[in-house]
């Protein structure tokens, strides 16, 4: 069994070391050196690179992936994935919130269930406002109602999946991603494996206000149909209204010969006026991301991957020197066989 760890890094230089230990001590502690630690750069700003880049003179079994650009967390994990080698694949962040002394409970609970995905499910938030942790369970329970698939509620990206669950995670081309909705919606058998979360351990989140209600508008246009139809029962109901006004209106007209209730008229003009506005807005986000789908770009860009040593069939003191980023730019958008095909043609 091979072990791929795949971990976003955005300005996580500060804690990114002590990530590393307790990862590494944890993934020898369920089979020994057959895994790989897959660090992704997304753009960071700090020293994050040149640590990623230390720790992987120090440790063979650390893979370097660094993007062109900021893509986002969504997409620089879905770039970890498209470059890993193992049996299983284990998806943390490296703010150690989610303990990574879990993998070896999460295999467990994977063998024993004949589970395809072991997901973290959170206890507990320690470390956080009252305000983010009610604010994360009401988007969870308002998604669970609203969506068709089932995404369990109080989770995170932190889980442990089969390969045939990664690999076809990668094929779906959505560049507005919710990872944990996608895993969800490829079904097969998938438990939840409870913990309480840790606060982080350094710097700050990655999340403020602006980029969770972005995330949230992702997770809701992404797997739901029913802002639309909200869209479209709210303009049933106004038509209903103006028609009965509109009734009113002619009748006082007929029998007084004028229609009272200019400041009424003016703010029903407004309120009609906010909600076309607020309508079109809401189906302009659904005909955008249609348009950003439709140029079939790239997912994502890297610009260098750095490899050594411990990879699956190859011997321990194989190396593997900085590979092509075109390559594995590609790898993301095609097939798991042919991405294990480029990958031993590279290896060999």
């Amino acid at each position: 069994m091979f072990v791929s760890i795949v971990v976003p890094c955005y300005n996580e230089a500060d804690g990114l070391r002590e990530f590393h230990r307790r990862t590494t001590a944890a993934a020898r502690a369920l089979c020994g050196n057959k895994f790989e630690l897959i660090l992704v750069d997304d753009g960071s700003t700090d020293g994050t690179w040149s640590i990623i880049n230390q720790l992987l003179a120090e440790d063979r079994n650390v893979v370097a992936v660094k993007l062109a650009r900021n893509h986002g967390h969504q997409l620089a994990l879905t770039a970890g994935l498209s470059n890993v080698r193992g049996d299983l694949v284990l998806v943390i962040d490296a703010d150690l919130q989610d303990p990574p002394e879990l993998l070896t409970p999460m295999y467990e609970m994977m063998a024993r269930e004949g589970a395809d995905v072991v997901y973290g499910q959170r206890r507990s938030r320690a470390g956080e406002t009252r305000f983010k942790t009610w604010s994360a369970e009401a988007f969870y329970r308002l998604l669970a109602r609203i969506t068709r698939v089932q995404i369990p509620v109080d989770t995170g990206d932190f889980r442990l999946m089969s390969r045939r669950i990664s690999d076809q995670l990668v094929q779906m081309p959505e560049h507005d991603r919710f990872i944990r909705g996608m895993v969800a919606w490829l079904g097969y058998k998938q438990v939840a494996f409870e913990y309480d979360r840790e606060p982080r351990f350094a710097g700050s989140t990655k999340y403020p206000l602006l980029k969770m209600i972005s995330f949230a508008a992702d997770a809701l246009i992404s797997f739901s149909m029913v802002p639309l139809r909200i869209a479209t029962y709210v303009g049933a109901l106004l038509t209903t209204v103006l028609s009965f006004v509109g009734i009113a209106a002619v009748i006082s007209w007929i029998f007084s010969g004028t229609v009272p209730g200019w400041t009424s008229l003016t703010l029903l003009v407004v309120m009609i006026s906010s909600v076309q506005l607020l309508v079109l807005g809401l189906i302009g986000e659904y005909v955008g991301r249609i348009y950003i789908q439709s140029k079939n770009r790239p997912l994502f860009m890297i610009s260098q991957i750095h490899r050594r040593g411990r990879v699956p069939q190859l011997s321990t003191d194989a190396l593997m020197e900085t590979e092509s980023p075109p390559l594995n730019t590609l790898l993301a958008q095609s097939g798991p066989e042919l991405r294990r095909s480029l990958h031993e043609e590279a290896s060999s």
